[in-house]
C-alpha cells in the first residue's frame, strides 16, 4: 500500500470515530468521514492532476470537527471567528502527527499544513481549488437543507451564498451553477452570483 493511502486509512479511521452522522441516498455515514471523502472527490474533479500535498489536505481538511464544537464558544462573529482558527489549527496539529506515522517529512507536513490553514487563498492554486472543492461541498449536499431552515430569509441565504461564491473562482461558480437545486435554491444562487 502506497504512503498516500496508509495516510489516508488513518485519515478515514479517525474520522469514522464521528459521534454525529449524516445521510446522503438513504446511506448513513460517520459525518466527518462521509464530508471527508466528498471533499476529496471535488478535488479530484477540479484538478485530476492534484499533487500528493493536496490529496492529503483535502482528506484531512475538517479531521476531528466534532471535538470542539461551536457551542463551546459564545455567541457572535469574533468567537466563531476564534472558533473557525482553533478548529483548522486542530485538524492540521492532527492531519501532521498522523502523517507523521506513516513517514511523511516536515516539507510535505507543512504544506499539508498551509493548504488546510487555507492560506494565500486566491494566490496559491492549491489553496484555491480546496475552497472551490469546500463551497461545491456545501452547495451539492447541504444548501437545500439549510435554505428550508431559513426559509423566511432569503436575503440572509444570498448574503451568506455571495461570501462563500466571493472565496471561489470563476471554474468554482461554473460547476456551482451545474449542481441540481430545486427551483428556490437555483434562483437564490443565481442571484448570489449575480450581485458578485
Amino acid at each position: 500500500m502506497s504512503r498516500l493511502n496508509k495516510a489516508f486509512e488513518l485519515f478515514d479511521a479517525y474520522n469514522k470515530q464521528d459521534p454525529r452522522s449524516f445521510t446522503w441516498e438513504s446511506v448513513s455515514e460517520p459525518q466527518e468521514y462521509f464530508f471527508a471523502v466528498k471533499l476529496y472527490e471535488w478535488v479530484l474533479k477540479l484538478d485530476p492532476d492534484a499533487d500528493e500535498e493536496l490529496l492529503l489536505a483535502s482528506r484531512s481538511q475538517h479531521i476531528g470537527r466534532w471535538e470542539i464544537p461551536r457551542e463551546d464558544y459564545p455567541d457572535g462573529r469574533e468567537p466563531y471567528l476564534k472558533w473557525r482558527k482553533d478548529l483548522a489549527l486542530h485538524h492540521a496539529a492532527i492531519a501532521g502527527r498522523l502523517m507523521k506515522e506513516v513517514g511523511y517529512g516536515e516539507e510535505t507536513l507543512d504544506r499539508v499544513k498551509q493548504i488546510i490553514l487555507k492560506q494565500r487563498i486566491k494566490v496559491d492554486p492549491d489553496v484555491q481549488t480546496m475552497e472551490n472543492a469546500l463551497c461545491l461541498v456545501f452547495l451539492e449536499l447541504q444548501y437545500e437543507e439549510f435554505r428550508k431552515k431559513h426559509e423566511q430569509e432569503p436575503e440572509k441565504i444570498i448574503n451568506i451564498l455571495r461570501k462563500s461564491l466571493l472565496k471561489m473562482d470563476e471554474n468554482g461558480h461554473r460547476l456551482a451553477l451545474k449542481l441540481p437545486y430545486s427551483a428556490k435554491g437555483f434562483d437564490l444562487i443565481n442571484k448570489a452570483v449575480n450581485s458578485l
